[in-house]
């Protein structure tokens, strides 16, 4: 019995991949390093620093841990200027119709999210106090397909895994979901994944 719903953030309640896509353009661009869109596509619910270290496998050069600090300094930098574009008119279709019905059904919903930014996005779109629970990039550290995100959301919602359900649009958000023993509900990309038990259309049939 699905008791909790764990939501990640990007791609699931307001895509941002736009705007990490051009603040890591940004960013290559400055250090000489090819970078499109397919690579971005694999940055998508892993952390900051396992991003950068993607994005400079192609790059011969070696860098130090205070040179990456920086580049992911710069980044981000850019990244959150980024972020006072959004407005609650880019909360993705059918996500709030569906997190007002989980609320009147006393489903508890959290974020479970690896952006360090994910607190600031929720304000930017109105729904920073919506949620019970938020885990994101500031308390875990192992990324996704670890499932602490997802065992931290758990904790605070005082709610056994095996009684969560997880709605993601990444396949390691996906696998990170099962690596937790939780229901997965899959959007977007994760739609795709072998792991899935559900597509998120299913998930108000299930609680």
């Amino acid at each position: 019995m699905i008791k909790a719903v764990i939501f990640d953030l990007d791609g699931v309640i307001v895509s941002t991949d736009e705007l990490h896509y051009k603040a890591w353009k940004k960013m290559a661009d400055k250090e000489n390093v090819y970078f499109d869109e397919k690579i971005n596509n694999n940055l998508r619910g892993i952390s900051r620093e396992k991003s950068l270290e993607i994005i400079l496998k192609l790059d011969s050069k070696k860098y130090s841990d205070e040179e990456k600090a920086q580049l992911m300094k710069y980044k981000n930098e850019i990244y959150i200027k980024s972020l006072k574009t959004i407005t609650p008119n880019d909360i993705l279709p059918k996500i709030k119709s569906i997190l007002n019905t989980l609320k009147e059904k006393k489903i508890k919903i959290a974020i479970g999210s690896s952006s360090k930014n994910a607190k600031l996005i929720l304000k930017q779109i109105g729904l920073l106090d919506y949620f019970d629970a938020i885990s994101d990039g500031t308390n875990i550290t192992f990324s996704k397909p670890h499932p602490e995100v997802f065992l931290k959301a758990a904790s605070m919602l005082h709610v056994s895994p095996s009684n969560c359900g997880v709605v993601e649009d990444a396949l390691s958000g996906i696998e990170a979901a099962k690596n937790a023993n939780m229901v997965a509900f899959a959007t977007g990309d994760a739609l795709h994944s072998n792991l899935k038990d559900y597509d998120l259309e299913s998930l108000l049939l299930m609680v």
